[in-house]
């Protein structure tokens, strides 16, 4: 067996000078202009912090689970710059006659279709928007965290495949399935 090297593990990952990087051993800290994140990465890797880039190292190259753990590991980092520094968004689309949402004392009412509205309580970290009463915008620095608020606000009504009723990913497509023939 040949040397496997990860394709994405490898490169380095460029800092901002805006981002403030605080590297303990394996413990990294990121502050940017949306806010701070930190987390602790796997003893099987080694992270260095110089000349403004961030380089992740395996232990063991021959180990499986170090070989997976590193571009793993590579990519967490990035996402955490990046979210510091731009942030991440995810936006959601409402369609159904009557479905709507609202922010309100930071909490979104949603009404689709049930006979009381919803009210579904975001977490600190986490800025919704509504545009439109059809349109929902999630937006914060932790990508992880943005995606489970997003999903966990599209379980709340799910698109129907007949009419496509329902709260989807503005991106998504959803498969339409023909009615019933008389």
């Amino acid at each position: 067996m040949g040397r496997i090297m990860s394709r994405i593990g490898k490169l380095p990952i460029a800092v901002d000078s805006s981002v403030q990087v605080i590297l303990k051993g394996n413990h990294l800290k990121v502050k940017g202009k949306n806010g701070k994140l930190e987390k602790v990465f796997a003893k099987e890797i080694s992270l260095s912090f110089a000349d403004g880039k961030i380089t992740v190292q395996p232990i063991d190259k021959n180990n499986m689970r170090t070989r997976a753990i590193w571009g793993l590991s590579r990519t967490l980092i990035a996402n955490m710059i990046k979210g510091v520094h731009e942030g991440w968004t995810e936006r959601l689309e409402i369609t159904g006659v009557g479905y709507k949402a609202a922010v309100s004392n930071g909490m979104l009412v949603l009404s689709l279709g049930y006979s009381h509205d919803i009210m579904y309580a975001f977490p600190q970290g986490i800025e919704i928007k509504c545009e439109k009463p059809t349109s929902i915008s999630i937006s914060g620095a932790d990508k992880q965290l943005v995606g489970q608020v997003a999903a966990e606000i599209r379980q709340l009504r799910k698109p129907e495949p007949y009419k496509g009723k329902g709260i989807r990913y503005a991106t998504e497509n959803i498969r339409r399935k023909e009615n019933k023939k008389k």
